[in-house]
């Protein structure tokens, strides 16, 4: 029976408050986030994460004390394995960046395993650099150290997947019908951000979110929906990508009108959903005069977005092995240089 390894790749999250430290030490070290040369962005992450563990272990602390991100990446992992059943001897490995299990631990498993093909599958829709680019380059040091042959089959993105779109517009239809009694809301698109500098230098990320928005906006058919899209969890002093969710929702207050806002880049719960936008933006939308907020879920492992998923997966391993979008060929316009596809 052929044996199929599917790779799951997601941030990580310290799974308790003892890890806050070394687990931003970990993301601040890595060159993705922090271009220095090894020695200075070592001291820096160093300096950072210990200035940050006291404010990020007070955010843990409202939901346990640990990132719920491995609890929901596993969740997602089995639902995929039930969906690829009829390919064989198919198993799901999780596959963290910054905390456990590591890229390196989950390359060891794999070999273990002695799979035929292999399926890198981030579970970051859209591509950047930061997360994707990041976890792949680091996957394909993990592979060679820990020999496996099998040939490699990489998506790095895809932005406008059926399941990914259609699980993300049900969510907002779910959410939109909360607010039946308070009239029309405006619907914030929250992604993630990035430094300025970063998407100057080619990446591909806000190109590929907008186009994600685009889908779901055009999925609702709704032609009269008022939305934005817009980022969230800006840290340190550099200039970020706009418009801010924090300041989307206090304009939204100025204009008194209800919000429903969406993890558009975001495919599980974890601290920037469940700290961020539930507690810290909801007060925020409450102060700024904001008539009613609600936020719509991820898509976490539900049918459509797991369906998604395995139809990548069915369609990529067939194919030919090294780096692809969905589609199998370049989605992002010749201005994005970083994009992985030449």
């Amino acid at each position: 029976m052929a044996k199929l390894a599917v790779v799951l790749f997601n941030l990580g999250g310290p799974d308790r408050p003892e890890a806050v430290e070394p687990f931003l030490f970990n993301l601040f070290n890595d060159p993705a986030i922090i271009g220095a040369p090894a020695p200075l962005r070592w001291l820096l992450a160093k300096l950072i994460s210990k200035r940050r563990a006291p404010i990020a272990r007070n955010i843990y602390g409202h939901i346990g004390g640990g990132s719920p991100l491995l609890e929901n990446t596993m969740a997602q992992a089995r639902a995929l394995e039930a969906r690829l059943r009829d390919l064989g001897d198919v198993r799901c490995f999780v596959a963290m960046r910054y905390w456990h299990p590591f890229i390196d631990e989950a390359a060891a498993a794999v070999k273990a395993f002695a799979p035929d093909r292999i399926v890198l599958l981030p579970l970051y829709p859209q591509f950047s650099t930061t997360t994707a680019g990041s976890s792949l380059t680091a996957w394909f040091r993990s592979a060679q150290s820990a020999g496996l042959a099998a040939p490699q089959y990489a998506i790095c993105c895809y932005p406008r997947n059926e399941g990914f779109i259609g699980a993300v517009a049900q969510s907002v239809e779910d959410a939109l019908a909360k607010m039946d009694d308070v009239g029309p809301p405006r619907v914030l698109f929250s992604a993630h951000g990035l430094p300025k500098k970063i998407v100057a230098a080619g990446d591909p990320y806000p190109w590929q979110v907008e186009q994600s928005c685009a889908a779901v906006v055009a999925s609702l058919g709704k032609r009269d929906l008022d939305w934005v899209l817009c980022y969230q969890s800006r840290v340190g002093p550099l200039e970020w990508i706009g418009p801010a969710t924090d300041k989307e929702i206090e304009r939204a207050g100025g204009d008194k009108v209800p919000v429903v806002v969406v993890p558009i880049a975001f495919v599980s719960e974890h601290s920037e959903t469940l700290v961020e936008l539930d507690i810290e933006y909801a007060a925020l939308a409450r102060r700024a005069g904001v008539p009613a907020y609600v936020r719509a879920p991820t898509v976490s492992a539900g049918d459509a977005f797991i369906a998604g998923l395995a139809r990548l997966v069915r369609t990529r391993s067939g194919g030919v092995d090294g780096v692809e979008p969905e589609g199998g060929h370049r989605i992002c316009p010749v201005h994005c240089v970083k994009c992985p596809i030449g």
